[in-house]
């Protein structure tokens, strides 16, 4: 479904990325590993537009370089970014209903928000509250919903862990883990937590310094020494 090739990018004069490549299959999840700085987050910007980037993105067999945000979305491609990224001016409902405005079945928009709000009750409780008024865990479970609500073909997901309690990124995580299983939604997932990352995506790829070093599948990354002691915890 994703295809990327030797991906560089600069932030000014600064060169961020140095040939990252990766592939995303129909219906995958895919890992992105890395410490802070790899360029894990500047990879999904290339790929949803937020940044100018060279090398190769393509997407369903069409080179997607080089469009804008707005036109990547349209596309199919839903970017949760770093930080949430929610409209802290409107309620959760029209957030909900801002992710899903290029939808046209009204009936499956209604449907898909209920599902949402039973898998985040919390939203349920505060979803006339606006988003400025939400915990950061609240916050995050809202972003995802949002992002789910436009049907996306694939999901970028920048760090949804960043800063929750642990028992508030399990939720958050469940709950993507389901939207996987019922939508077959393909996912391009950023996480420094790779035990959270591991209970979900099939395959991985470690970056450091803007270079991809080591790809495979979860159950390869998780029996190196260098991965456990690095981003598992391990010794």
């Amino acid at each position: 479904m994703l295809e990327i090739t030797d991906l560089t990018a600069h932030y000014g004069p600064v060169q961020v990325l140095h040939g990252v490549s990766l592939t995303v299959p129909e219906q995958g999840a895919v890992g992105i590993l890395g410490a802070n700085g790899a360029g894990k987050t500047t990879t999904l910007r290339a790929i949803s537009g937020a940044v100018r980037a060279a090398g190769s993105i393509r997407f369903e067999g069409r080179d997607i370089r080089g469009r804008k945000p707005h036109e990547v979305a349209a596309l199919g491609i839903a970017h949760v970014p770093e930080g949430r990224g929610t409209l802290g001016n409107l309620t959760v409902k029209e957030n909900l209903h801002v992710g899903a405005y290029l939808r046209k079945d009204r009936a499956g928009i209604q449907a898909d928000i209920e599902h949402l709000l039973q898998l985040f009750p919390n939203l349920q409780e505060r979803y006339t509250a606006n988003a400025s008024a939400l915990s950061g865990g609240e916050q995050q479970m809202l972003a995802v919903g949002r992002a789910y609500m436009a049907r996306p073909k694939l999901l970028l997901l920048d760090e949804a862990s960043l800063g929750l309690a642990p028992s508030t990124a399990k939720t958050v995580y469940d709950a993507i883990r389901v939207l996987r299983e019922e939508t077959g939604v393909a996912m391009l997932l950023v996480e420094q937590n790779a035990n959270l990352a591991f209970t979900i995506v099939d395959t991985a790829t470690v970056l450091e310094t803007g270079r991809s070093v080591l790809s495979g599948t979860s159950a390869e990354l998780k029996g190196r020494d260098e991965i456990r002691k690095a981003y598992l915890g391990g010794s």
